[in-house]
């Protein structure tokens, strides 16, 4: 019977190539583009899945304010908050430290005895780790004890990548690395032990971990700092509860141990909240200052999952109106078979099995397109998914799935109205095509032309947004600015570092191409989380603002062109100015409650945290820190000649290869022995969008996608429309109506339904998107011309596709017409 199934349904696919081809095509690229997205959201709500006992895992945050004005919201707390949870709450099962180095940028670790030269290499990725981070994370460990490898100072546990790199095929374990760090640190680790690659869907990716003992040798300052202190905020915390536990009731704990432990926040008129973050939604949902990577956005996400979403159904929809507008051709045989003695259910099975074999044909399809554009789409996501992705469980499981919903959902319907034909009226010619049949076809594509216009116009806005953001006046040029971070072998004492970097600088200006060098502890693009309090000298204390404290050197308004409104800037002329002068912006000018920047100046500003009443000398205009995802903050800069993290250079580029060589010569002669390392401050700003820019790529790739299958399955049911006016046309044409009237009369019923479609699209793509805009605090709006671009477009597309088989049927010699069928 199923041999006979088959047959039959090859049979009939067969006698109808072209509906064929368009329905298999047409289900295969919207299938590829569903599997692509469904890579692409599993990869993204995969994160920490490789971590035993992740569900339980909880990273703490913190939250400072100060007179009830949020001053920062970090994923990093203090030192001691790690242990004290542990001691006091018996919910805590363990509890794990990581210290991210805070502002250092860099560290260089080197293997002195390989041979034939020593192999060295500059780290960003790396963390010093409680002894209990290993086994709590649970990472597989090639090579030592996770338990006891991070016990003592002095140790470092690798990543394979990085043992290959420094060893090759020796054994690491016990084998020593020396780590120089840009603070003065010169010492030598121990290889304790090797762990696999930390994979990609992890917000934690490091290669080297140090024991976090190895801080307190140090002295016993750093003892205090690092091991039980609560004044520094630059610690990871991570906590496992226990399986029972109650989260929320051990959250309300979390209150009375940081008054326990700050007692003298009442007196700042400072709160401080610690709360808990379930590891497996950092990646999503997580977006505090001090992240170890830029995470991703859940909202985005959940978007892809509704385009792919969207073109499946898009899909699926053209079967379904193409099968059921060609029911007409299929009422003979229907009643032939039901004469013959076929049963309802019977016939259903068969058009089912036609289904099948199409939805088939088109998962196979989409799983080829899926693999071999598997490298671009990476490209376009940013992800790293390999072909192995194709052979997961879950991904088999999904394809089975896709193709036994797409066979019942898509096939369902046709095989029931075909089944349902009456014998006797089929076969005496007086079966017509049904109201509700018609009806539920012009549904069905209206609500196509409704998918592509809400995607269109969505594409639209999130382009709009980001142009908004990323040509918007930052307050400050940062083109043609080259940064190079802080060197990580530093001279042994502060004087001879100093010395250095004015031999950098002179080095630098050499070259008429560089117009301006300037150190600064952070740069645009990277937020320096520090606020304090400030108020007019002698004002009472119920008029204190915060400000977000920055430095910048004697160059830094020249190198990135900010405007002076009043006052003067630092000089080294001024030899006082790093002790006695602070430069503050446009808005804290107002929120101090001075009326205008002029009489700022000269005015003394207490300081009460740093005991320090410095002098208003310069005001500068407002600028952006970081991206315009953020409102700006009201700033105050002290005077730091030799304090900065990043060298910046304002340079002329008309020969840049020249002009980097000329830097890195000035580097090497400065601080000879670091790696020269540089990117261009544009760049680095603009990476504060790339969820955004990785999210308008997609989008509008996938929207492109949907709009493509959509017009295939109007082109067919067009083409459709057409065979079955033939006669209809040829008797106009013979009564005298022109071309272009049987054009018009053809098209106007689409034209009709992209009106109805753009009407019921503008509220959607409003709701929608609106909610996704207000979340910036600078943002485009949502004109009416992106409705009338979408709308148009839409409307462009469905004439084009239609008018071949119009023209074709306008242009058709009526006698033809006449004897159709």
């Amino acid at each position: 019977m199923l041999r006979n199934l088959l047959l039959t349904a090859y049979r009939s696919l067969n006698k109808n190539k072209f509906f064929t081809f368009l329905n298999v095509i047409g289900l295969g690229i919207g299938m590829a583009v569903f599997l692509l997205i469904a890579l692409y959201v599993r990869f993204e709500r995969s994160y920490e899945d490789f971590i035993p006992d992740a569900d339980n895992i909880y990273r703490v945050s913190l939250q400072s304010y100060l007179n009830n004005e949020l001053v920062f919201a970090s994923a990093e707390n203090y030192p001691g908050v790690a242990p004290a949870m542990r001691n006091e709450f018996p919910e805590v099962m363990a509890s794990a430290r990581l210290y991210n180095m805070g502002y250092k940028n860099n560290i260089i670790i080197t293997n002195q005895d390989a041979k034939p030269d020593p192999v060295a290499f500059k780290h960003r990725r790396f963390l010093y780790a409680d002894s209990s981070f290993l086994p709590m994370m649970g990472y597989p460990m090639v090579a030592g004890d996770a338990k006891t490898a991070l016990a003592q100072p002095f140790n470092a546990v690798i990543s394979e990548k990085y043992a290959r790199m420094y060893f090759g095929d020796e054994d690491p374990i016990g084998k020593s690395l020396r780590l120089q760090d840009d603070d003065f640190v010169d010492e030598l680790v121990k290889v304790t032990g090797v762990f696999k690659d930390i994979p990609a869907n992890t917000h934690l990716k490091f290669d080297v971990l140090f024991s976090y003992k190895t801080l307190f040798p140090r002295g016993d300052w750093a003892i205090d700092r690092y091991d039980h202190g609560w004044r520094r905020k630059d610690m990871y915390t991570f906590i496992r509860v226990r399986p029972d536990a109650d989260v929320n009731a051990l959250e309300a704990k979390f209150p009375a141990l940081v008054e326990k432990y700050k007692p003298e926040n009442k007196e700042r008129n400072a709160n401080e909240i610690l709360s808990l973050q379930p590891i497996k939604s950092i990646h999503l949902t997580s977006n505090l200052a001090e992240e170890p990577e830029t995470n991703g956005d859940d909202r985005i996400v959940r978007f892809m999952s509704l385009i792919g979403i969207f073109v499946l159904i898009i899909a699926w929809i053209n079967y379904v109106n193409l099968s059921t507008a060609k029911a007409m051709e299929r009422a003979r045989e229907v009643g032939v078979r039901k004469v013959m003695g076929a049963f309802k259910a019977q016939l259903v099975r068969q058009f089912l099995m036609e289904s099948a074999m199409i939805n088939l044909l088109s998962i196979l399809i989409a799983v080829a397109i899926a693999f071999l554009v598997l490298p671009y789409f990476n490209a376009l996501s940013g992800l790293t998914l390999t072909f192995s992705s194709f052979l997961e469980p879950w991904f088999l499981l999904l394809v089975l799935v896709l193709w036994l919903s797409g066979t019942l959902l898509s096939g369902f319907y046709p095989a029931l109205v075909l089944s349902s034909f009456k014998p006797v009226m089929v076969l005496k010619g007086k079966i017509k095509n049904s109201v509700s049949g018609i009806l539920m076809r012009k549904g069905l594509v209206t609500l196509q032309f409704i998918a592509s216009v809400v995607l269109i116009a969505s594409t639209l806005i999130v382009y709009r947004q980001l142009n908004f953001m990323m040509s918007r006046d930052l307050g400050m040029n940062i083109d043609q600015v080259l940064v190079v971070e802080r060197p990580g072998i530093s001279p042994r004492d502060r004087q001879a570092f100093n010395s250095s970097i004015d031999v950098f600088r002179n080095e630098l200006k050499k070259s008429p191409g560089v117009m301006g060098v300037s150190a600064s502890a952070t740069i645009p693009g990277k937020q320096r989380e520090y606020k304090a309090i400030a108020k007019r000298y002698g004002a009472p204390d119920d008029e204190q603002v915060t400000l977000r404290f920055n430095s910048m050197d004697f160059d830094f308004l020249n190198v990135f062109k900010m405007k002076l409104l009043a006052g003067r800037a630092f000089s080294e002329q001024f030899t006082n100015d790093p002790d006695t002068s602070v430069i503050i912006s446009e808005s804290a000018v107002k929120l101090l409650g001075y009326k205008n920047p002029e009489e700022a100046i000269g005015q003394t500003i207490a300081i009460p945290g740093f005991q320090w009443n410095p002098i208003v000398t310069g005001v500068v205009n407002d600028y952006h820190q970081v991206s315009l995802k953020k409102p700006l903050d009201p700033s105050i800069f002290y005077c730091t000649a030799y304090g900065g993290e990043f060298y910046s250079m304002r340079i002329q580029t008309a020969d840049l290869p020249a002009m980097v060589e000329h830097v890195r010569q000035s580097w090497l002669k400065a601080f000879p022995g670091n790696p020269f390392e540089y990117f261009f401050l544009d760049d680095y700003f603009n990476k504060q969008y790339e969820n955004e820019r990785k999210f308008g790529k997609l989008f509008s790739t996938f929207a492109v996608l949907a709009v493509i299958v959509g017009c295939l399955g109007l082109f067919g049911l067009s083409a459709y429309t057409a065979s079955q006016r033939t006669k209809e046309i040829g008797i106009r044409k013979v009564l005298g109506s022109s071309e272009r009237g049987i054009f018009m009369l053809l098209s106007k019923e689409y034209v009709g339904l992209v009106l109805i479609a753009i009407t019921i699209a503008i509220p959607l793509v409003w709701l929608s998107m609106n909610s996704w805009i207000t979340s910036f605090p600078y943002r485009t709006t949502i004109s009416a011309t992106v409705f009338l671009i979408a709308g148009v477009a839409v409307l462009v597309l469905a004439i084009s596709t239609v008018s071949f088989q119009t023209l074709k049927a306008a242009h058709s010699n009526p006698v033809d017409s006449l004897r159709h069928e």
